[in-house]
């Protein structure tokens, strides 16, 4: 079942995490992990 949509608030600041499953690493490797935060970093950049 999903989570229901998180309410937004101007000016507040969220958390965003990401983690695996029974603690299982979420990235091959350094270049998957720079990568995920290239993208990060672009969409907080198009989205404020």
């Amino acid at each position: 079942m999903a989570r229901k949509l998180r309410i937004e608030y101007s000016g507040a600041i969220y958390h965003v995490m990401s983690r695996g499953d029974r603690r299982e690493p979420i990235f091959k490797d350094d270049f998957d992990r720079r990568r995920f935060l290239e993208t990060l970093e672009e969409v907080c950049a198009k989205t404020g």
